[in-house]
């Protein structure tokens, strides 16, 4: 049977019951034929429509394609024809990315009448998957801040507090997901673009091994001194529909030339018993607040009745890394920042030259460069004796729009710098907001983090749609 979006008497319906289940339940759902994809669809615009006007979170609602597309994915769903996992599910994309024919601006003036002709690499599985394009979703300008705000669309609020923000940069994708209106989104994480808005939003993010999935199409594009930093991944209700959705969007692309095929080991092989964990709370930069120390405390503790070893461990090279990271940011003057507002056509040709800020000598930057791989190795030599690593993602949870101390955001510049797989999942709250933290694992080892986030996630509630 299909259903209708909504039931005879405007109660909520089949397509708003399915749309709250985690991926893999909700395709069943639709190639079994208890749901349409129009139906599905619908129900996310309804929501979508209820909690934008008050969250700004999205700023493309392409209503029209959808639908088609939906009406589309039926009908080959009628004829035994499913394209994929994600047939006819709704998804929103982070506005960093590429998306044909929809506008995409990277939240810069240049391209605010800019309509790609291509979808970005990660994009594009996605709909090869099955998945339905509905809208795109407000970053920061070229993603480089840690609240979501631009001077085309304005500011995305926080779900649970409006005055409070839903972090950055992927703050619009957080925001929404959080709401429930949509399942999934992805963005992007330079320096805890993907984990601070998760974090401040309740929901489950995966920042990937570097190297894990291709940048092609994405704002910040591949290459350059800070090449390592950029990675994408989903943002998602459920730790086990990240794990879904990264298997889809990882993998070579022919274009981006760090990118290689890394087999993908399963979550579900893990053995928690024989895992070692190591945890913090202070990092020796920033000042934790005290419901972040015990949501980290609590977490612990939850691993410990499971585990073969928890300790409280601060990684010595923890400490340095807030200093390295502006650092490499300022590097060149900031000539990499100004590339990219030429190319997105919000500076003019000129201004290369005329704006150029002071960079480091060739001596200075070639040392720098060497710095940045013994903290990477001094940080590898620190897991030896453990699997894991436990921490915050940030000092507190939310502050208000405009607040937040520079220090704070460097529990997920660590991880920035050793190009680390990290999953968020909410652990506590302040009582009205909630305070994820990061699950830290070896490079190519998403499964342990994976494994470790998913016990988490059901012994402490996981996440929780805000009133």
């Amino acid at each position: 049977m299909i259903f209708s979006p909504m039931d005879g008497n405007g109660s909520m319906s089949a397509a708003d019951v399915v749309l709250d289940l985690p991926l893999a339940k909700m395709s069943r759902a639709m190639i079994e034929g208890e749901v349409s994809a129009e139906a599905l669809v619908d129900a996310a615009i309804r929501r979508i429509d209820a909690v934008n006007p008050t969250i700004n979170a999205v700023v493309q609602l392409a209503r029209d394609e959808a639908r088609a597309r939906a009406r589309e994915a039926d009908l080959a769903r009628s004829r035994n024809a499913v394209m994929g996992v994600l047939h006819g599910i709704p998804m929103t994309i982070k506005d960093s990315l590429d998306t044909a024919g929809i506008v995409s601006t990277g939240g810069t003036l240049g391209r605010k009448k800019f309509i790609p002709a291509r979808d970005a690499s990660v994009v594009s599985r996605l709909r090869e998957a099955g998945a339905i394009l509905i809208g795109k979703t407000n970053t920061p300008e070229l993603t480089l801040s840690y609240q979501t705000s631009n001077e085309i669309y304005g500011r995305t609020c926080n779900p649970y507090d409006l005055t409070r923000t839903a972090g950055g940069s992927s703050g619009g994708a957080a925001a929404i997901v959080c709401t429930g209106a949509v399942p999934f989104d992805i963005g992007s994480d330079t320096g805890g673009s993907l984990r601070i808005p998760a974090h401040y939003c309740g929901v489950v993010s995966l920042k990937p091994t570097e190297g894990r999935v291709p940048r092609t199409g994405h704002i910040i594009p591949f290459g350059g001194h800070l090449d390592r930093l950029t990675t994408l991944g989903p943002i998602a209700r459920f730790t086990e529909d990240v794990d879904l959705l990264v298997r889809l969007i990882a993998g070579p692309d022919g274009r981006d030339p760090a990118v290689v095929p890394m087999n993908w080991r399963e979550p579900a092989a893990v053995a928690l018993e024989s895992l070692r964990i190591a945890y913090h709370f202070e990092n020796g930069v920033g000042r934790p607040s005290a419901e972040t120390v015990a949501a980290t405390r609590g977490a612990a503790g939850v691993l410990r009745e499971v585990v073969a070893q928890v300790d409280e461990v601060i990684p010595p090279p923890a400490r340095d890394a807030s200093e390295l990271f502006a650092n490499l940011y300022a590097a060149d003057g900031g000539a990499w920042r100004r590339r990219l507002l030429i190319a997105a056509g919000t500076l003019h040709k000129g201004a290369e030259a005329s704006t150029s800020g002071a960079g480091l000598s060739a001596s200075a930057f070639s040392a720098l460069m060497e710095k940045w791989d013994r903290f990477r190795s001094d940080m590898l030599q620190c897991l030896d004796a453990y699997d894991v690593l436990l921490c915050p993602v940030t000092a507190g949870p939310a502050p208000l729009h405009g607040a937040g101390n520079p220090s704070d955001f460097s529990y997920t510049q660590v991880f920035s710098l050793t190009g680390w797989p990290c999953v968020v999942v909410r652990c506590g709250s302040n009582g009205s907001l909630p305070i994820g933290l990061q699950i830290v694992a070896r490079p190519w080892r998403e499964d342990i983090a994976l494994r470790v986030a998913a016990h988490l996630e059901r012994a402490l509630g996981g996440w929780r749609k805000p009133a």
